[in-house]
């Protein structure tokens, strides 16, 4: 598998009106994302919770950092009525080498790799000191996202791994062009390897978080 980080052919490269896709992940001060959250945490063999709640992304603000980069910093907060809004936390976006790169809870992500095209891929650690995983393109076109249609979208697959034995982890993200992420999907569980459930599929304990968007803007 060729894995490409932000390197263009020589025809790309001359061409000053080719369109590298920036606005697949708008970046400006005062822009926001809600989204509607699902989560099931599982602890142990039936025994697990779930929750409905709203997570609220801003741009809060942006600097130049050492490497004369932009980098936004997004304050996410959390809401179970869309009313009262709590500080959950933050993470920051910047454009490295046409590459998107999040910074978030310690980790060093290269979620999108600019100009997007179907099939593309890079390692999605690659600023990371963790071990390479192949990020991949595998949607360019339309998407249904509840009961709206987006013609513009890249949907970004990070994994797609389930041995039905010990391990399923499922990670994609899904980006529309002029809005930025509209969807996010993490679900990663064990499954129980003892003798008496080996290959059952029988979850051991993880969690799943699905993000879509509900509405977007800018302040």
């Amino acid at each position: 598998m060729v894995v490409t980080v932000g390197l263009f052919s020589c025809r790309e490269m001359d061409d000053v009106n080719v369109d590298l896709g920036l606005d697949y992940q708008p970046l400006e001060t005062g822009m926001f994302w809600e989204y509607e959250v699902e989560e099931k945490v599982t602890f142990g063999e039936n025994d697990s919770e779930e929750f409905v709640y709203f997570f609220r992304d801003v741009i809060d603000y942006s600097y130049i950092n050492e490497a004369a980069e932009e980098v936004f910093v997004v304050l996410r907060e959390k809401s179970i009525d869309r009313v009262e809004w709590l500080i959950e936390g933050n993470f920051s976006l910047l454009i490295r080498n046409q590459t998107l790169v999040r910074m978030q809870e310690n980790e060093v992500v290269v979620t999108f790799s600019f100009p997007p095209r179907l099939n593309k891929s890079w390692d999605g650690r690659v600023y990371s000191s963790k071990e390479s995983e192949i990020f991949n393109i595998d949607l360019f076109g339309t998407y249904q996202l509840g009961p709206t249609n987006y013609s513009q979208v890249v949907q970004v697959s990070q994994s797609q791994e389930d041995d039905k034995i010990t391990l399923r982890d499922n990670r994609y993200e899904v980006y529309a062009k002029g809005i930025g992420m509209i969807e996010q999907f993490y679900e990663v569980f064990t499954y129980c390897s003892r003798n008496d459930c080996l290959g059952e599929e029988l979850i051991d304990s993880g969690s799943l978080r699905h993000l879509r968007i509900i509405n977007y803007g800018k302040n």
